[in-house]
């Protein structure tokens, strides 16, 4: 890790697809972890008299597909800097016509329908982290009164299916998962959020829907190119929203995530 002589953050923002910067002035650090390196260097600044790190997800130029992420890099660099709460915008598909492309939706539960990728911290013991409620209940109020404040309309809860990508699902799939009554469909979302789940970290993810997904029209086909374009019009819009929960979010942490670790004999120091 480089030296820096600023205070440490404490509040942490993984940028997704389309969302590569955040801070006007900021300080970049390189971070090194047990797990080899995170996806980008962070920027660190101040927001509102708080310190920010920010790290874009796939990197600053896309360069990591979501199945090749370093999940445990990035939460690892994160919580190593000092941070304790992490905010997640993301895009996603919709898998009901109530969240049309443009809207802004700050999930409650999530469903994993990833293979392959590594999930866990806990690779020597078995260690079992409570993971019911998937985000934070605090981080969420601070989205939703955030997006309020800068005229959004944010919808509160829904189930966000994380598939493994990079494709996209096919109509089949795409029905499926909506006659199972989850509301969108993403590929970023797990293992991050049981990642800082297993770190006692709070972590709230923030989706912006690019597009309806392709169970809802039969004669239509999510596209790469509309999903950017649909995340590049409305980057300006959540990158506000970010800022201004960044203003709400309280420092002191009373949410139930610091003590997702209590009572476990864990096989590493948290750094």
């Amino acid at each position: 890790m480089t030296a820096t002589t600023q205070a440490a953050p404490t509040l942490g923002v993984i940028g997704g697809s389309g969302f590569y910067q955040l801070l006007e002035e900021a300080e970049e650090i390189t971070v090194d972890t047990p797990y080899g390196a995170p996806s980008d260097t962070v920027a660190v600044g101040a927001v509102a008299g708080r310190r920010v790190a920010f790290l874009p997800r796939h990197g600053r130029t896309h360069a990591h597909p979501p199945h090749r992420i370093n999940y445990r890099a990035n939460l690892w660099a994160l919580r190593s800097l000092g941070v304790r709460q992490v905010l997640a915008p993301c895009a996603v598909g919709s898998l009901s016509r109530d969240h049309g492309p443009g809207a802004v939706v700050v999930p409650d539960q999530l469903v994993d329908r990833t293979s392959g990728r590594t999930q866990t911290f806990f690779d020597e013991r078995a260690l079992h982290v409570p993971f019911a409620d998937p985000y934070c209940p605090a981080g969420r109020d601070a989205v939703l009164e955030g997006a309020v404040a800068m005229g959004t309309d944010a919808h509160d809860g829904g189930t966000m299916v994380v598939v493994e990508g990079p494709r996209f699902s096919t109509r089949a799939e795409s029905r499926w998962f909506a006659s199972n009554g989850w509301s969108l469909v993403n590929m970023t979302g797990h293992p991050e959020a049981v990642l800082a789940r297993e770190l006692a970290l709070c972590y709230t993810a923030i989706a912006l829907v690019t597009d309806f997904d392709a169970g809802l029209d039969a004669g239509e086909s999510v596209q790469q190119e509309e999903v950017f374009a649909v995340f590049a019009r409305n980057s300006a819009r959540m990158r506000e929203i970010v800022l201004e929960t960044v203003r709400r979010l309280p420092e002191q942490r009373r949410c139930p995530c610091p003590g997702a670790l209590a009572g476990m004999d864990l096989p590493f120091a948290l750094p």
